[in-house]
């Protein structure tokens, strides 16, 4: 499993802003919000009302979420080599973990445009930001279908090279989603969905999917085509997992001994271009075996398959070896970390069993 850390500029920054709470008071506010997001419904107001509320997610989901952003931006990378985007719209940005996200996978970053409901977290992620090579700007916005459609603001700005909303679409009233997920399409030529990974967040994730391929977007990850979801029909559900290691006041406020937690999420990227090509998605752990791997794929015909890779088949056995949960296959398989730019094309034949 990829494990990511947080950037020294941002661990920084997170702790300064923490720096005027007590540990009691944050684990307090943190119990409050677990207890919020676990209920999994739409919020009537703002989740982070308060400086308070915001500084307890700083320190129990920012990291989370970054680590989770980050991971799609690489595969976002992955499929398409050539996207270097200039310019970010963040909906639902809270204190900006996907806008940090964003500037580690992508340099070219220039500028972007956090949308949120919630002062606190805005004005947290604009002193986190001021330090950063960005041009930061922020909007409080109401994220409802009635703002969303009367607003001169962002859903009618268009000109954005990326538009992401990371775990917003649970906060919202199910008939938002649409409007939110095609306005974003219509204000970026790439979108990416991203929720947790559960069966609740995969089934929103799969409605944002259809919206953007109705949209005519073509779908860069994890998908490998425009067609149905072959696990839909199933009691299985798309979502893979990244971990990030735990700072120790992290450990304090969560009460926690292990030094890393595993965040599960579901996502989509959709394009205006498509894919460089066309490769088949890992959708578990591979089961590495005497002498062979195993793995279950999401392909391109499309289809669920378990697939096994033999040891006599040399290259692509090694390369099964170090593919991980969420890869494309064959494809870029990563040498380093965390990108998933740095890599080689194995190929590989299958071999039933």
């Amino acid at each position: 499993m990829t494990i990511v850390d947080l950037p020294e500029p941002l661990r920084q920054a997170l702790e300064a802003e923490l720096d005027g709470f007590s540990i009691r008071e944050l684990g307090r506010a943190a119990d409050r919000l677990s207890q919020r997001y676990r209920a999994d419904h739409p919020a009537i107001g703002p989740i982070l009302a308060t400086p308070l509320d915001s500084a307890a997610y700083l320190t129990t989901r920012m990291p989370a979420t970054y680590a989770a952003a980050r991971q799609v931006f690489d595969r976002l990378a992955a499929a398409r080599p050539d996207f270097r985007p200039r310019t970010m719209l963040d909906v639902g940005a809270g204190t900006g973990a996907c806008t940090w996200a964003a500037a580690a996978a992508f340099p070219s970053l220039e500028t972007s445009h956090l949308v949120d409901s919630s002062a606190p977290a805005l004005a947290a992620a604009q002193r986190m930001l001021a330090d950063s090579q960005l041009v930061v700007t922020c909007a409080p916005d109401v994220l409802g279908r009635e703002r969303v459609e009367a607003t001169a603001g962002w859903a009618t700005k268009g000109g954005f090279d990326l538009a992401v909303c990371g775990f917003l679409l649970g906060e919202l009233d199910p008939e938002e989603h649409g409007h939110v997920v095609s306005r974003m399409a219509g204000a970026a030529a790439v979108v990416a969905v991203i929720e947790p990974g559960t069966p609740a967040g995969y089934r929103r994730v799969l409605k944002a999917r259809a919206t953007l391929v109705g949209a005519g977007r073509k779908l860069l990850a994890p998908c490998p085509h425009e067609q149905s979801c072959p696990l839909e029909p199933t009691q299985d559900w798309c979502h893979f997992a990244v971990r990030l290691t735990r700072s120790v006041r992290h450990r304090e406020i969560k009460r926690g001994e292990r030094g890393y937690e595993d965040e599960k999420y579901s996502y989509v990227v959709a394009s205006t271009e498509p894919p460089v090509d066309r490769s088949s998605r890992i959708l578990r752990h591979p089961q590495i075996r005497t002498g062979h791997v195993r793995m279950t794929l999401c392909t391109t015909d499309p289809g669920i398959e378990e697939s096994t890779v033999s040891k006599r088949q040399g290259e692509s056995y090694r390369a099964a070896r170090r593919a991980g949960w969420g890869d494309p296959w064959p494809g870029l398989i990563p040498i380093g970390q965390p990108s998933h730019l740095e890599g080689r094309i194995f190929p590989i034949t299958r071999d039933s069993q």
